[in-house]
């Protein structure tokens, strides 16, 4: 009789929760020599990977995936490098299972501290881009859990041939194989299982379009590390450098158009408008980008008139909204009110602005004369990120090793009775 999905995904979650005891206690340098493993079997397979990537390519141009997708779904040699530096940096990076901090005497002669933990089995579900595989797996590997990766069948071949080199290092390391384990069925019905079974899975992070996230939010019996949209705003203000500035609005829409940390939504300060937008539109219609504009920017510029849509749009695509708004205040406003608290940016050589904005913005990563773009784990020093999550409890902005453990208390005494003084 052949396996039914949920059978197949409940063998998944059993073994997942055994290998979890034994990553748990791993030591720092059993995980870091399969991390240093997988990234040698990743160097050595890049012919693998490129020709299981390329079957997924021709897939998806074959059924028509949009460019964008295709765009995430490439691994490009540069992509397959930023593979390999990134398990070697999350190899570097500290351990922090075990870590114990505040440990304090109580009145009573106790002591009391917390010490951080892994938290257990953590299911990915993502769309896409095939490297999220080492993110996610590098990243749970070195924070003591387990995982159980669910990619999009858009990019199955990809997934395998990296999961290989994956199990290589957890071989080489001699750690379970299913502290990693990538679902092999590209039923729909795996990712219904995998939300549902909180026996033995501690944490679902999905990364993917909203449609993804909005379902697994509404039916996860598993609690959710998540952001639904990146819509990105960067302001201009009156005390910009306007040559910094755009160059800092170049970049955080251009680098890359399908990154969750693209800028969406370009806000110039009415008192350099004039003075910023011709140029700067010059460049992004260069560049092929589609600008949609309120009715201000259009005096200024050429510009399809943007709508109420347009503000709420993660576009994901060479299309850029333009406000020119009043002020800093306005700016604030509209961030607020529009944006997914992503990540913000101010462009302005003038203290008391960046001060506010940075006080008054309410996105988990806010930036001062910075690109959005940089909103990533591995530009700020995580090795690698397993997702960015625009929550505020438990984790808040880009989610790296810290993020995928908790503390628990621990609390040392000497015989010391409640209620009781102490002899």
């Amino acid at each position: 009789m052949t396996e039914s999905v949920l059978d197949y995904m409940t063998r998944l979650g059993r073994a997942a929760r055994e290998a979890s005891r034994v990553i748990g206690r791993a030591s720092t340098a059993q995980k870091n020599r399969a991390l240093l493993a997988a990234a040698n079997a990743l160097d050595a397979a890049r012919a693998e990977l490129a020709a299981a990537n390329e079957q997924d390519l021709a897939a998806g141009r074959a059924n028509g995936l949009e460019p964008a997708l295709l765009e995430r779904l490439e691994l490009t040699p540069a992509r397959i490098d930023g593979m390999i530096v990134g398990l070697r940096q999350v190899a570097a990076l500290p351990d922090p299972v075990g870590a114990i901090r505040d440990m304090s005497f109580r009145p009573s002669g106790i002591q009391v501290g917390k010490m951080r933990v892994p938290l257990g089995v953590i299911g990915i579900i993502y769309e896409s881009r095939p490297n999220v595989t080492i993110d996610a797996a590098s990243l749970c590997l070195k924070s003591g859990n387990a995982t159980i990766l669910r990619g999009g069948s858009e990019a199955i071949h990809s997934n395998r041939a990296i999961a290989a080199c994956i199990q290589r290092g957890l071989a080489e390391a001699e750690l379970p194989a299913a502290v990693v384990q990538v679902v092999e069925t590209t039923d729909r019905a795996a990712v219904g299982a995998l939300i549902t079974m909180p026996e033995y899975v501690d944490v679902i992070v999905p990364r993917g379009g909203r449609g993804l996230i909005e379902r697994i939010s509404r039916d996860a019996r598993v609690p959710v590390i998540k952001h639904l949209d990146g819509i990105c705003h960067v302001y201009v203000s009156e005390h910009a450098d306007l040559p910094k500035a755009q160059r800092i609005a170049f970049n955080a829409k251009t680098y890359r158009y399908g990154i969750c940390g693209a800028m969406e939504t370009l806000l110039v300060d009415q008192s350099v408008a004039k003075d910023f937008l011709p140029s700067m539109a010059k460049q992004f219609r260069e560049k092929g980008v589609e600008l949609r504009g309120c009715e201000r920017t259009r005096a200024i510029i050429e510009a399809v008139a943007a709508t109420e849509e347009d503000w709420n749009t993660e576009y994901l695509a060479p299309i850029l909204s333009i406000r020119v708004v009043d002020g800093l205040d306005q700016a604030i406003e509209h961030i607020n009110h529009y944006g997914s608290h992503h990540t913000d940016s101010i462009v302005s050589e003038n203290l008391a602005d960046t001060r506010q904005f940075v006080a008054q913005v309410d996105s988990a990563s806010v930036m001062i004369n910075t690109p959005t773009c940089f909103a990533d784990g591995f530009e700020y020093g995580l090795g690698a990120e397993i997702g960015i999550s625009t929550d505020k409890l438990h984790a808040r902005g880009p989610v790296g090793l810290e993020g995928l453990t908790c503390e628990k208390y621990i609390v040392v005494g000497d015989g010391q009775l409640r209620g009781q003084a102490t002899v």
